[in-house]
């Protein structure tokens, strides 16, 4: 376990990428909570308009994201691509913070802010070429210890700002935490990021054009896969909407235990970040994600069935566990679809938290015209097992050829 905490110790490039996500996460956190108390009552925005809002720059993102990743993949050590990255991140967070108008709240999170979280799907691109010397496993292993660094963020950040701007009248300070923190990715970059890159320049993959790289993204072996680690990762969001809403309705909670909740989850899944990345080097990714669903299953099923907070406060010490091995397998697992172009792999990274969010919006739309929000917790488990066991039988009978095999004639 300790020896990838070495092998980030030993590469300057892990190094500047683990940092660089640290500061994203950051800005992530900031903002995040409180997008839509400053859209909506500080600017004015309606509720349809901030959902179609979010909705665009989700959409944005994801397209971003690939075509970022398909730039990157041209360039082995991505620093340049990256810098700009962080500097269009600095200009969109300090637009909303400087000018609070609504009409450059939507520019700047239609344009720099959701092209700037593309970034971090282009930081897990380049820690995957850094750590191109390391067994797969490892490589895997790297991903999560990475996306550790994004959960550290969110542990601290989300707490200690809201403390700091309690009694103020404007969230809007949180924007220049998020400048800030986009400035920090910049300066990590400049500083730490080699200028050389990574590995031999021999081995980039050929260029691609862009209906090139879709056609990549849309093979159906990739598809499948997405979907079945976006099914997954849906209950993740079930999860963020259903338990508040339990918790502080049925069950009798408040949200004071809101927060113990999600801080106990948020501490498990460090706590077990390298665990589960070390079960699957005895057991397929796929496997460990399956099992880690099934105890995701006994979580959410708490939650569905709570009548008192303590039921789903005791629970979150298993949904945090499984959590771990949910949030951070994916990252890994998505990456090796298209190994031989990891800037276009880790846009699928994007790619499978919106259509992640499009299931959950779905279930949660269609649970509660129909019924209550256990009822929406109970889908969230059907499709989440669905995606493990569908991942399951993919890699059994159907294992995925690479990309690069497919391009030759």
């Amino acid at each position: 376990m300790f020896h990838i905490l070495k092998s980030l110790r030993a590469s300057q490039g892990l190094r500047a990428c683990a940092a660089a996500v640290f500061f994203c996460g950051i800005a992530a956190a900031s903002t995040a909570p409180y997008k839509s108390v400053v859209a909506i009552r500080e600017l004015g925005l309606s509720d349809g308009a901030f959902s179609a809002l979010t909705l665009t720059a989700a959409i944005i993102n994801v397209l971003a994201s690939i075509y970022l990743g398909m730039l990157a993949d041209r360039d082995t050590g991505y620093r340049k691509l990256l810098m700009w990255l962080a500097a269009i991140g600095i200009a969109g967070y300090a637009a909303i913070f400087l000018f609070p108008q609504p009409a450059v709240f939507v520019l700047a999170l239609l344009l720099p802010v959701s092209i700037f979280s593309g970034l971090t799907p282009m930081l897990f691109a380049a820690g995957r070429v850094f750590s191109d010397g390391l067994p797969r496993a490892d490589r895997a292993a790297m991903s999560s210890v990475l996306r550790g660094m994004v959960s550290a963020a969110w542990i601290l950040v989300p707490g200690v700002l809201g403390f700091a701007l309690a009694g103020r009248g404007s969230m809007l300070p949180a924007f220049l935490v998020a400048a800030l923190a986009a400035t920090a990715v910049l300066i990590v970059l400049k500083l730490a990021m080699p200028r050389g890159g990574s590995g031999d320049p021999a081995k980039r993959p050929p260029k691609v054009s862009l209906l090139g790289a879709f056609g990549l993204l849309a093979r159906p072996a990739v598809t499948l896969r997405v979907v079945g680690t976006a099914a997954i990762t849906s209950a993740i969001h079930v999860h963020a909407a259903v338990m508040p809403l339990i918790m502080t309705g049925r069950a009798g909670g408040t949200n004071g235990d809101v927060g113990i909740t999600v801080g106990i989850v948020a501490g498990m899944e460090l706590l077990f970040l390298l665990g589960w990345a070390r079960v699957t080097r005895h057991i397929s990714t796929v496997t460990t994600l399956a099992v880690a669903m099934a105890l995701y299953t006994g979580y959410l099923g708490t939650i569905a069935l709570a009548t008192s907070p303590g039921m789903i406060i005791a629970g979150a010490f298993l949904g945090g566990t499984a959590a771990s091995a949910l949030i951070t397998l994916p990252l890994g697992y998505l990456q090796e679809l298209i190994a031989d172009r990891p800037g276009l792999s880790a846009s699928l990274i994007s790619l499978n938290l919106f259509l992640a969010g499009a299931i959950a919006a779905g279930l949660f739309g269609f649970g509660t015209s129909i019924a209550s929000y256990s009822t929406v917790a109970f889908m969230g488990i059907a499709v989440g097992l669905a995606g493990a066991l569908g991942l399951v039988a993919l890699e059994r009978w159907h294992p995925l050829t690479s990309a690069a095999a497919e391009e030759r004639p």
